[in-house]
């Protein structure tokens, strides 16, 4: 037997004037889209946005259905609107931040579960780094220097 340990570490901002002027933009973006969410069921609305290698800023929202779990997540849809509009055009970051209706959210709000292995295939396979940015509706900010310290021992196309 033997145990091994991991780390991952996270930086915490106060809120969104601590960040740089890149990743201020890329949060108030995530807040843009957010406030485009579809999310009559849960009142919880879900923004992300998407910073490019090439300069691009592609933004994505939770969209709800009736028929659960037919929804999709807001960093799902950004990630595969730049997979499927800038095929092989690495992305650097990514800002997500979440509000709801019925109480303010004012905890940072990271990916689910299915967002960090969908965005760690983006990861793995530009074989660099994504910063992941996340907060609630207002106060701290987590910022992460890669998805996979996000999901440590993830899955990948390694084990196929």
């Amino acid at each position: 037997m033997k145990k091994i340990d991991f780390t991952a570490s996270a930086t915490i901002y106060d809120d969104v004037s601590q960040l740089s002027s890149e990743d201020q933009m890329l949060m108030n973006k995530a807040v843009e889209a957010r406030q485009k969410a579809y999310a009559p069921y849960s009142k919880f609305n879900v923004g992300a946005a998407l910073l490019l290698d090439n300069g691009e800023v592609i933004l994505g929202n939770n969209q709800e259905n009736a028929a659960y779990p037919s929804g999709m997540c807001a960093e799902r849809v950004a990630i595969w609107k730049a997979g499927s509009e800038y095929p092989g055009i690495k992305v650097k970051k990514i800002a997500i931040t979440a509000a709801s209706t019925n109480s303010k959210v004012d905890k940072p709000v990271g990916p689910c579960g299915a967002c960090r292995q969908t965005l760690s295939e983006y990861e793995i396979n530009q074989k660099e780094p994504m910063e992941v940015l996340f907060m609630g509706e207002v106060g701290k900010i987590v910022k992460t220097e890669s998805l996979l310290s996000l999901l440590p021992f993830s899955f990948d196309s390694s084990y196929l």
